[in-house]
């Protein structure tokens, strides 16, 4: 168990981290208590409960991600007889605002079961080894796997697939085609108030700007890759008025496309390819 004291400037970052703990077997009962910084408790196996400030004991069984957000009163152990194995990171900073309005942190939402505790263990393995005594790099290497650790507790969520949410899936398939946001609720069979709830639990976001950074994303790879005209980059995104594009486009992004091009613009012999390569198998360039 070790806690730190970052710095004003290290608060800056976004986030930080306050302490980091391993613990298995028969655990001292936590609380009650109420907390000022965040805490995300990850129990990788093994059963116990928790109380919140309902007073309701509510049985927890590993994997499980217990939230402990500021303010909120909680009391918490694992069971006498069996005990269970346990990570925490106590964190704060000016992003838990931001995350928590994503959908990664839910404080209304105490108890999270997980499918996987893998990843999780990796980051909070990373805040671990950063912990070491003397390190000059702790606050930023132990701030950086905190944001690390967010996302992958998000993606070990029980609740969603391997493959991610087939909702958000299936709008990222149809994101280039003229649809409107009714048009495509009406193809999952949803209103358009269920595919904004659906997508707002999945990406943190509504599905107008879902589609809008799957479109602009594409639009820029065009741009930088290709000397197709901005009304051809527009279309093949969506777009059928090439200015309206321009406008969303410029103020979405900043610059204009023909400007975006002009900065980003540059020739890859063979042509550019869409194929992610794997990072463990990289490609090899010949002699």
């Amino acid at each position: 168990m070790r806690f730190f004291t970052p710095s004003p400037l290290h608060h800056r970052l976004g986030l930080v981290c306050l302490g980091v703990g391993l613990q298995h077997g028969a655990l001292p009962t936590v609380g009650p208590r109420t907390l000022d910084h965040h805490v995300a408790v990850i129990v990788n196996s093994g059963t116990g409960w928790f109380k919140g400030p309902d007073g309701r004991r509510t049985s927890v069984t590993g994997p499980s991600l217990i939230w402990l957000t500021p303010g909120t009163p909680h009391h918490y152990g694992a069971d006498p007889g069996t005990g269970w194995d346990e990570s925490f990171v106590d964190f704060t900073g000016p992003a838990t605002a931001t995350y928590t309005e994503l959908g990664y942190i839910e404080p209304e939402r105490p108890l999270v079961p997980l499918a996987d505790t893998a990843a999780p263990r990796a980051a909070v393995g990373r805040i671990v080894r950063a912990a070491r005594r003397g390190n000059p790099l702790l606050e930023v290497e132990t701030g950086a796997a905190v944001h690390e650790l967010l996302v992958s507790l998000r993606r070990a969520r029980a609740d969603i697939g391997p493959d991610g949410d087939p909702v958000l899936s299936a709008l990222a398939r149809d994101a280039y085609q003229p649809l409107t946001v009714a048009q495509h609720a009406s193809r999952h069979g949803m209103t358009p108030a269920e595919l904004r709830t659906a997508v707002r639990r999945g990406a943190g976001c509504s599905p107008k700007d879902y589609l809008l950074g799957i479109r602009l994303g594409r639009a820029k790879e065009l741009l930088a890759a290709t000397d197709l005209p901005v009304a051809a980059v527009a279309r093949r995104v969506g777009y059928d008025d090439p200015a309206y594009f321009s406008r969303l486009f410029a103020r979405r992004v900043g610059t204009a496309p023909v400007r975006f091009r002009e900065q980003q613009g540059r020739s890859v012999p063979g042509g550019w390819s869409d194929r992610v390569p794997d990072p463990d198998d990289p490609p090899t360039i010949g002699p």
